[in-house]
């Protein structure tokens, strides 16, 4: 597989007279001018998947989720696409926004503060649930009939509306986001990328710590202050959401879906299979099966 040695940087470019982007995906099966890799940009990014599922990659966070989502992103803070061809949504809505917006004097007046405190938040990741999910994601989803100032009034609308909702799930811990940025986005990037590149095989520390230049004791602090996680168990959490979505997706047997997501052995596999999710595999896909409009939880 193609790997790459640089960060992503996604270009966000408003048509003219309008200050944010609306990019709407009426068709699965059809993928224009979209990111599958690694990326990252200043702008903030709320994106609306009506039903389907798939991976949710943001920041340190790896999780599967059920029956679409909806999903706001902080500024800087590297993520990959939501859908596939293999997602099986009906559609996808995603708007991104200046850290600004709608300008900074408007930002900065009284009622704009719970928005302004959501989008600190967002440098987290947010995804939300329940009633706000299907509400406010089905605003989101008229944006794209409307107005260039219809449709900045209801984004601030939706906005305020997010802000005050508690059905939600912050994604990373925090400082996470300040850490990528003070420590080096770049070697972040090139450990990401190699991961996702690799993760269906063997990764020694030795092998791991060279792609970033540092002896392995550095790398591992490293990386346990970066993401959280040991690098062992962040490379364990990403084959198993990575299992997670060969078990929805298509019909092989478990055993091959252990060894296609990096896993030497069943055993192996099931522990942290039962770690992650608390059920078997085979759990999982009979709940998959049974109840794909009823969303399970995601996995953290």
């Amino acid at each position: 597989m193609e790997t790459t040695s640089q960060p992503v940087r996604e270009r966000v470019t408003p048509a003219p007279g309008t200050s944010f982007l609306v990019k709407h995906y009426p068709e699965p099966k059809i993928r224009v001018n979209k990111l599958p890799k690694w990326h990252y940009h200043p702008e903030l990014e709320l994106v609306f998947v009506r039903g389907g599922h798939g991976r949710r990659h943001v920041g340190s966070h790896i999780s599967h989720f059920q029956d679409g989502d909806l999903i706001l992103i902080g500024s800087n803070l590297p993520h990959l696409g939501f859908t596939d061809r293999m997602t099986k949504n009906e559609k996808e809505t995603v708007v991104q926004f200046a850290p600004s917006f709608p300008n900074n004097e408007f930002l900065e007046m009284p009622e704009m503060k719970a928005v302004r405190d959501l989008m600190h938040r967002s440098r987290n990741g947010i995804s939300f649930h329940g009633r706000t999910r299907t509400v406010q994601g089905s605003r989101l989803e008229r944006l794209i009939t409307l107005p260039p100032l219809g449709r900045l009034l209801l984004l601030v609308d939706i906005l305020n509306e997010l802000a005050l909702s508690d059905e939600y799930e912050s994604l990373n811990a925090e400082g996470f986001h300040l850490q990528v940025e003070t420590h080096g986005f770049e070697r972040f990037n090139q450990i990401q990328d190699f991961i996702g590149n690799n993760f269906d095989r063997d990764i020694s520390l030795d092998e791991i710590s060279g792609v970033a230049s540092m002896t392995v004791p550095a790398f591992c602090r490293y990386f346990k202050k970066t993401t959280g996680k040991t690098f062992v168990t962040y490379l364990n959490d990403f084959r198993i959401v990575y299992a997670c979505k060969l078990l929805a997706d298509d019909h092989s047997t478990i055993q091959n879906v252990a060894f296609d997501s990096g896993f030497n052995s069943m055993s192996q596999f099931n522990r942290a299979f039962k770690k992650h999710t608390n059920m078997t595999a085979s759990e999982y896909r009979s709940k998959f099966r049974l109840n794909v409009s009823g969303g399970l939880p995601g996995i953290e």
